[in-house]
């Protein structure tokens, strides 16, 4: 037999202006777990999007067991057993989670839909992998880290062998990425065989049997884990040695920019409020760090504070000023910038260019428009300003279209935009999900430049080595409260992740 499951040779995949592929070839043996790095934009999942039939590539061959395939198209994909979960899931939102996971491979008798033996079989497959899911709860209704488990049980209810993870764990809290892993392993002792994108390197020491990396589109070679380092991985990834740790000074708090009092946020979910009663200040010249599991408020408040939902009680105020009832464009003419948690659903605008997607949050300004109209050339030099500035890489610069660009650089044109405004507070929520250890490394500067400009940050994150490399104050929330406040240089990870999962708020009670 054959020692590779899955050969793509010389694959080359070309978008207008970009090579995405360069002649790129992946060999997956069978029964391990083969990581894919590189940097954003470096062609990992244009390549998978490859394997999985949602591109057909101008050059190369795809070989399963030896033999040459073609897949036209994902449905080719599932008849090789080939099963992917995106990085932006591709599940129907008001459909409950046992429809999306028979959507298209219906069980029909007669014409006659049988879910009860689909519902037999997810539950059956849910516990022997201990994915638990609700097969009757809508999928806008459950978290990110639920609707992950229904696109795994999806690959998993067609029998898919090979499973293609596309940076799974970019929206996961750390206790979901310590099941996933455990998952994977079990996958890969049954036989089956895992290609998983990421660019986390602690998540490929940890779990990865090899890895492939591709850096601007070009393989730069496949490498045993066992044999190599974090350090080695990240030269061959980005072309230099990256920074893993933060280099910053003491902060030098100022005066209060944000003032929050007694604010109560309804649930949309339940008839709890997520966020109750929370009070703290943000001042001047420091990183405050709200951290917890998703899930505990940090959303809703965020929401509340940047204008997309009402608070039911308490006060917002920003420089002094009450801006509690303000509009989101009057908060921002206040002095506030946000990089929102979901780039695509509150960061951009998919449809429009890079240069409009830059320019959206000032394009009223007198330097961008005249007597109602835009004017063209001042847009342009700034967004080639900012794509320069920011290292923004896309096919065709400022007129790409931002869907078409990778999700790492999506998010650097958010932080640009935003950054770039000179806000008194920066609230940024999971500034560097998705990105690489390069782009992080940049984006952490950032904040810092930010900060030490004596601006004031409040960052939401879920990663507890961004917690504690960038902040200068860490409050905990738990189930709506905020149940701890820590200066970093004082604490652990350890201590931390009691707190977030509620054990240290457990014990003072008892007491």
């Amino acid at each position: 037999m054959d020692e590779y499951v899955i050969e793509m040779l010389h694959i080359t995949k070309e978008f207008p202006g970009i090579k995405a592929n360069d002649d790129v070839t992946l060999q997956l043996k069978k029964g391990e777990i083969h990581a894919l790095l590189g940097e954003n934009g470096a062609g990992k999942s244009t390549l998978m999007s490859v394997l999985f039939g949602l591109y057909q590539p101008e050059k190369g061959t795809i070989k399963k067991n030896g033999k040459v395939v073609e897949i036209r198209n994902p449905n080719d994909a599932n008849d090789l057993h080939i099963g992917m979960v995106h990085q932006h899931f591709k599940l129907v939102e008001v459909f409950s989670v046992l429809d999306n996971i028979i959507l298209g491979v219906e069980p029909c008798k007669g014409g006659i839909l049988q879910k009860a033996e689909a519902r037999k079989k997810l539950v059956e497959l849910s516990e022997r992998y201990g994915l638990k899911v609700d097969p009757d709860a809508k999928i806008e209704d459950i978290s990110v880290g639920m609707q992950q488990r229904v696109e795994i049980l999806k690959m998993l209810y067609r029998d898919n062998e090979i499973l293609i993870f596309d940076e799974p764990t970019a929206v996961l809290t750390p206790q979901e990425i310590d099941e996933l892993m455990e998952i994977m392993r079990s996958f890969a002792k049954e036989g089956k065989s895992i290609l998983f994108i990421t660019h986390k390197l602690n998540e490929i020491m940890a779990v990865a049997d090899r890895c492939t990396v591709l850096r601007k589109g070009k393989y730069m070679g496949t490498v045993d884990i066992a044999d190599t380092t974090k350090e080695e991985l990240s030269r061959m990834m980005v072309g230099r040695n990256v920074e893993f740790s933060v280099h910053k000074e003491p902060a030098k708090p100022g005066d209060v920019i944000l003032d929050v009092e007694h604010v109560t946020v309804p649930s949309k979910l339940h008839k709890n409020d997520a966020v109750k009663d929370v009070s703290f200040q943000v001042r001047a010249g420091e990183i405050v760090c709200l951290a917890g599991i998703e899930g505990n408020g940090q959303t809703e408040l965020v929401y509340a504070l940047t204008g997309l939902v009402q608070q039911s009680g308490g006060t917002f105020r920003l420089c002094g000023k009450d801006i509690s009832r303000a509009s989101v464009r009057e908060r921002s003419k206040s002095g506030m910038s946000h990089i929102p948690e979901d780039r695509h659903k509150h960061g951009l605008v998919l449809d429009y260019t890079l240069e409009e997607n830059l320019v959206l949050q000032r394009y009223w300004e007198p330097e961008f428009q005249h007597g109602g109209f835009i004017r063209s050339g001042p847009v342009r030099e700034y967004a080639d300003r900012l794509i320069g500035q920011y290292d923004i890489r896309s096919g065709q610069g400022p007129v790409t279209v931002v869907r078409s660009m990778s999700g790492g650089n999506q998010q650097k044109a958010i932080i640009a935009r935003e950054i770039d405004k000179d806000p008194d507070l920066l609230v940024a929520v999971q500034p560097t999900r998705g990105l690489d250890v390069g782009a992080i490394e940049y984006i952490h500067r950032q904040i810092v430049a930010e900060r030490d400009k004596g601006k004031a940050v409040l960052l939401v994150s879920l990663e507890l080595d961004e917690v504690m490399d960038l902040s200068d104050r860490i409050l905990v929330m738990y189930e709506g409260e905020i149940v701890g406040e820590f200066d970093p240089k004082q604490t652990n990870v350890q201590e931390l992740g009691l707190y977030m999962a509620g054990a240290r708020k457990e014990d003072t009670d008892r007491e």
